[in-house]
């Protein structure tokens, strides 16, 4: 008897503990999310690497838009319509991306996942913390998730589990600026000589 009252009394700190975990977890990507979610706009680096591709470049955020810039392309989010534009072809690609796809082209847009179908727990590091996603949904595409956060809500690292394989995103010099709307739009005046294929 002794022995089923210690378990039941394991199996509950346990489970209080992770309660808690998952709680803190969730408190500190709330303050991430507000923090890159600044209604003025904010821009940072990046350097992606793994299974969504390789490469570096800037991106500015306001809402739910978006402005990436790599040495290959340049794409636009309105948040609804995304405009890409290939520099070696000068082609703009016009699409009407599914939230998948937004996943895989905007950084900060997995910042938002763990709402939902997901179990978090958290990590104290000297710099910050790590919060570790673990879909608890079969059909979500990202199986699990890692993400670094500095002492001022900053996300400075994301890996991602997704198709089997690891991706990579490191993010540095994050600051908070002020753009317009019209800044996450394709402008054709200041692009002549592209050739627009709407893909829609």
């Amino acid at each position: 008897m002794k022995r089923l009252y210690l378990s039941i009394i394991t199996v509950l700190i346990c489970c209080t503990i992770s309660a808690q975990s998952d709680s803190q977890a969730r408190a500190t990507l709330d303050k991430v999310a507000a923090v890159i979610g600044n209604k003025t706009g904010a821009s940072a680096n990046f350097t992606m690497s793994g299974k969504i591709g390789n490469t570096s470049g800037t991106i500015t955020i306001k809402g739910g838009m978006f402005q990436a810039q790599t040495p290959q392309a340049i794409m636009w989010y309105d948040g609804k319509t995304q405009w890409t534009y290939m520099k070696s072809s000068q082609e703009v690609n016009v699409s009407t991306p599914s939230e998948t796809q937004q996943q895989s082209m905007n950084p900060y847009k997995f910042i938002n996942i763990y709402k939902s179908g997901y179990k978090l727990s958290q990590k104290t590091l000297s710099s910050g913390w790590e919060i570790h996603l673990e879909a608890t949904d079969e059909k979500l595409s990202i199986k699990e998730m890692y993400i670094t956060v500095n002492k001022s809500y900053q996300p400075q690292e994301i890996r991602i589990l997704r198709s089997g394989a690891w991706s990579t995103i490191t993010i540095s010099n994050f600051k908070a600026g002020s753009y317009e709307d019209s800044f996450f739009r394709f402008n054709s005046k200041d692009y002549p000589g592209a050739e627009v294929i709407d893909l829609r």
